[in-house]
C-alpha cells in the first residue's frame, strides 16, 4: 500500500451500479489531475452477504437500463449464459493486487470489471483469472479461504458499509453517491445521476 490519499470503497464485482460509480469517480479524478488521489476498492461480498449468487437475469436487466439511462459507453458485453457464479477468487485476486501496490491494485479493480461488463467474460473461471493475473501482473493469488475477502466484509460491517457501492473519504461515508434510483412495477428501473450529491462527496475528496 501507499501513504497516499485514497478514495475507499467497498463493492462487489458484479455489482453494475458500483462499475458506474467507480468509473465517475475515475473520470472526475483524471478531469481535475487528482492524480495523488488513489481509488482503493475492497470487497463487499454479495454472495455472502445475501446468501446467494446474483442472479445473472437481473444484473442483466440492471445493466440495461444502465446502458440505456446514464452510462451508454459501458456494459458493451453482459453475457447471461456466462455470467459468473461467484465472484470470491476474483475479489483475492483484486485484494492480492493491491498487497503489491495500490496502482496495480487500482488497474486491477478495473480491468476485472471490464472483463466482466464489456467483454463478457466469466471471471469464475480460473482461465479467465489466470489471464488477467497475468496481464495485471501479480501471481499466487489464489486462496481457498478467501481470507482478504471476508476480513474486509468484516471492517465493512464495523463501518457500517448497507451495500455495494459505500465509498468513503476519511471519516466520510456514502452509499452509492452517484445514482439515484426508483422501481416501479410499470415502470421498471429508473435511474439519474445523482450530480448534487455525488459533486458534494466529489469536492470533499479533490480539494
Amino acid at each position: 500500500m501507499t501513504d497516499r490519499n485514497a478514495i475507499e470503497v467497498f463493492a462487489d464485482i458484479w455489482c453494475p451500479f458500483a462499475y458506474v460509480g467507480l468509473r465517475m469517480i475515475r473520470n472526475y479524478r483524471n478531469k481535475v489531475g487528482a492524480t495523488d488521489t488513489a481509488i482503493t476498492v475492497r470487497s463487499w461480498p454479495l454472495e455472502l452477504v445475501n446468501s446467494a449468487p446474483m442472479d445473472p437475469v437481473k444484473a442483466k436487466g440492471n445493466c440495461d437500463a444502465l446502458r440505456e439511462q446514464v452510462a451508454p459507453d459501458a456494459f458493451a458485453c453482459v453475457n447471461v449464459d456466462n455470467f459468473p457464479t461467484s465472484t470470491l477468487d476474483a475479489l483475492t485476486l483484486i485484494a492480492h493486487a493491491y498487497s503489491v501496490d495500490i496502482d496495480r491494485g487500482e488497474n486491477a479493480t478495473f480491468r476485472v470489471r471490464e472483463a466482466l461488463f464489456e467483454e463478457g467474460r466469466d471471471i469464475s473461471d480460473h482461465t479467465v483469472l489466470d489471464d488477467l493475473a497475468r496481464e495485471i501482473g501479480v501471481s499466487d493469488y489464489g486462496d481457498p479461504t478467501h481470507a482478504a475477502v471476508h476480513a474486509d466484509w468484516q471492517e465493512g460491517k464495523k463501518r457500517g458499509v448497507i451495500g455495494s457501492p459505500h465509498f468513503f473519504y476519511g471519516t466520510v461515508g456514502t452509499f452509492c453517491p452517484s445514482l439515484q434510483m426508483t422501481r416501479e412495477p410499470a415502470t421498471g428501473l429508473t435511474i439519474h445521476t445523482d450530480a448534487s450529491r455525488l459533486q458534494e462527496f466529489l469536492e470533499q475528496c479533490f480539494i
